[in-house]
């Protein structure tokens, strides 16, 4: 299928073959028939593609800061391999999508095949998009009218905060598409409405939808038309929707407001504020968040818990369902915002538009695809690679392939199995934008989003597993039963019963073979650590993991899907002293009372006496480093900081090694895991280990 992405390290859009996405479960698939060009935020996109790295960094200076302690961390190498690849990454364009429901997900109500339907789905001829972020499309709204739906939501939203009441002076700063959209909104609710905007021809669209203006190219003043418009009394609310970096659309918010009266940003906007100005009046100021209630949360978003309509009224959904609702009635009309109209295959010439070639405002994409049972364009497995590079490798190389393909596929685990000369067939995603750019960039043979596929493909010989933990047990079992070595990042799995089926999966194999991205005992800093250690009879171990916080709501912390930072991130240390002990486990124990165990120590005994601790610190600096090892045994003293520098004490012939980049492994991991698979030989990391520690981690969670 055809999708609009960008690429954010050159600003270049491209209309891309990726392949169809899957339906999961709680979303519904979608076969689009118009898209609406966000022409304020998509533009924005394009200018910061386009920038270079310097402007690039101008405009998100917490991101600098945060560079720069990676810096001082992690090395200049590694930092700039982290910026690069972040950079790479193709962005999909679009979130206002019109279109045909063609399949539902498990556990979906209130939708069924043939639906019309608008949501926030991309520019894409199919989308999978969460129930809770789809509306029904009233007869007599045309797709034209709907695909206004989403932006017209993020309009309605800053007026609800706004609260305006009937017969109210409001103004709108900033009157491009949802501008616009305000102003008909604030009319339809029974308030007096200016604009205020430098282009004339907006400024006269709004007149004509029944707002005054200033007309600001004229020399008009907006504090004195605004004074004369409110009665001499102030205006009682003013919705800031520009997009500028600007101080002047607040300072002249707060000027022309009465006592008390309220601004709502919905825009970008500068926020340096004069203190006078609000604490005078005492005004308020909110920043509206998007289409409503339910935006960035994940229980809303991802997992179709909706909210109790007697509690919040309006949701991101039901805000969607008041704008069609007023489209069909007529209060809502939006015919005349649409200035511009491009079939898909001309997204270039759109794009050019937006990029500011000719004035704009709506820009509708047009999708002329035949029904998905007909058309093969629409298939979840497209060729990535050309003909000639399919069949590249030697037959020695083991044919792997990746299912999932995030920032940590991408990043780390793809290259170190490219490096080590692994020939790499298919990369499967959910949604297809990230296999796509990853096949592409590494020369799968293809990109799919279909993972079951993969399992049964008699050509793949090995199978890496780098999706959410949650999924991680479910495709390990179902791999080793098709036969594959499985290569599958930390965690193995998130409960004990997920354990136990990875158990009796991995005995009724015929050929086992199951490796978990433990890398750092791989590193060659470890390795150097176990050298020196030799025979030295029980070990002390003080690992310290300055982990640095995580939003409340990310997914790693949800224990249904992340299992938490425990089980998804800690397990790796754990497994770390368990191989330099070089001893199994026999007691474990935790201090700490943070429920989410984001700040906690773990207290480890082995059987040959040794003991180690594991503090997993959530609440330092990220300017500190990350990852520091001590080990103490035989009257000597090891000391590894962050991966890159290992410093002995009272150790004969050692005293300090140190490299310039960090080097946690990986690529020592992953070409470990190769060389087993092509000699046929057991995992560099015994079962039992594995097993060992998946269940200490699980229990000390």
């Amino acid at each position: 299928m055809k999708q609009v992405i960008q690429h954010l390290k050159t600003g270049v859009v491209e209309l891309a073959e990726i392949p169809c996405p899957r339906v999961d479960a709680g979303h519904v698939l979608i076969r689009t028939t118009r898209s609406l060009i966000s022409t304020g935020t998509e533009r924005m996109l394009l200018e910061f593609g386009k920038a270079n790295l310097i402007d690039k960094a101008r405009q998100q200076p917490d991101k600098v800061r945060m560079v720069l302690d990676k810096i001082r961390t992690d090395g200049l190498f590694s930092t700039v391999q982290t910026v690069q690849h972040k950079l790479d990454r193709p962005l999909a364009l679009g979130y206002c999508n019109v279109g045909e429901v063609i399949e539902t997900g498990a556990n979906v109500d209130g939708f069924q095949v043939g639906d019309r339907v608008a949501c926030n789905g991309r520019h894409s001829e199919v989308v999978s998009v969460p129930v809770n972020l789809c509306a029904h499309v009233p007869e007599g709204v045309s797709d034209d009218e709907a695909a206004f739906t989403v932006v017209g939501a993020i309009a309605l939203q800053g007026i609800r905060l706004l609260q305006p009441t009937l017969g109210e002076t409001t103004v709108v700063t900033g009157l491009g598409l949802i501008g616009q959209l305000a102003v008909r909104l604030l009319q339809a609710n029974g308030c007096r409405v200016l604009g205020i905007d430098p282009d004339p021809t907006r400024l006269e669209l709004a007149r004509r939808a029944g707002a005054e203006v200033v007309r600001v190219d004229a020399g008009e003043d907006p504090l004195v038309v605004a004074e004369r418009f409110s009665r001499g009394r102030g205006v009682d609310g003013v919705l800031v929707t520009a997009a500028t970096r600007s101080n002047e659309p607040m300072r002249q918010a707060a000027q022309m407001c009465r006592t008390r009266g309220r601004i709502v940003l919905v825009g970008v906007a500068g926020l340096e504020l004069s203190r006078d100005d609000f604490f005078k009046k005492e005004l308020s100021f909110q920043v509206s968040c998007s289409y409503g209630p339910g935006r960035y949360d994940p229980s809303y978003e991802e997992k179709g818990h909706d909210y109790p309509v007697g509690y919040v009224r309006w949701t991101e959904q039901r805000n969607f369902e008041a704008i069609l609702d007023l489209m069909a009635g007529g209060q809502l009309k939006v015919a005349s915002l649409i200035s511009h109209r491009f079939t898909l295959d001309r997204t270039d010439d759109a794009y050019d538009v937006v990029a500011g070639k000719e004035p704009m405002l709506g820009i509708v994409l047009e999708y002329s695809a035949p029904r998905i049972e007909t058309e093969t364009r629409l298939r979840a497995r497209i060729a990535a690679a050309e003909p000639q590079d399919r069949i590249r490798a030697s037959s020695a190389a083991p044919a792997v392939a990746f299912i999932g393909a995030g920032d940590h596929a991408g990043g780390v685990l793809i290259p170190a199995f490219k490096a080590a000369g692994a020939n790499l067939v298919t990369i499967a995603s959910n949604a297809g934008v990230t296999a796509f750019h990853a096949a592409r960039k590494f020369g799968f043979r293809d990109a799919s989003t279909e993972s079951t596929a993969i399992l049964h493909d008699a050509f793949v010989d090995a199978v890496v597993i780098a999706t959410r933990h949650d999924s991680h047990a479910l495709l390990v079992t179902q791999a080793l039963e098709a036969g594959k070595a499985v290569f599958v990042e930390k965690p193995l799995c998130l409960t004990l019963n997920e354990l136990a089926a990875v158990e009796e999966a991995y005995a009724r194999a015929s050929r086992p073979m199951l490796m978990v991205g433990f890398n750092r005992r791989f590193s060659p800093h470890v390795q150097r650590i176990k050298t020196l250690l030799g025979e030295t009879g029980p070990k002390s171990f003080v690992m310290t993991v300055n982990a640095g916080t995580l939003a409340r709501d990310h997914w790693t912390r949800d224990r249904e899907i992340g299992g938490g930072r425990i089980v998804g991130e800690a397990c790796h240390f754990i497994d770390l002293l368990r191989y330099l002990a070089g001893s199994p486990i026999a007691s474990k124990g935790r201090i700490g009372r943070d429920a989410p165990g984001d700040t906690v120590t773990l207290n480890l005994t082995f059987e040959d006496g040794s003991i180690g601790t594991v503090h997993y610190f959530a609440n330092g600096s990220k300017a500190f480093a990350k990852e520091r090892l001590e080990v103490f045994a035989g009257g000597r003293v090891l000391q590894l900081d962050n991966f890159r520098t290992l410093k002995g004490f009272g150790v004969r012939g050692f005293g300090r090694s140190a490299f310039w980049r960090q080097d946690k492994g990986h690529q020592a991991c992953v070409a470990a895991f190769l060389t087993a698979v092509r000699s046929g030989g057991p995992s560099p990391i015994p079962f039992e280990e594995i097993v060992e520690v998946s269940r200490a981690a699980i229990a000390l969670a």
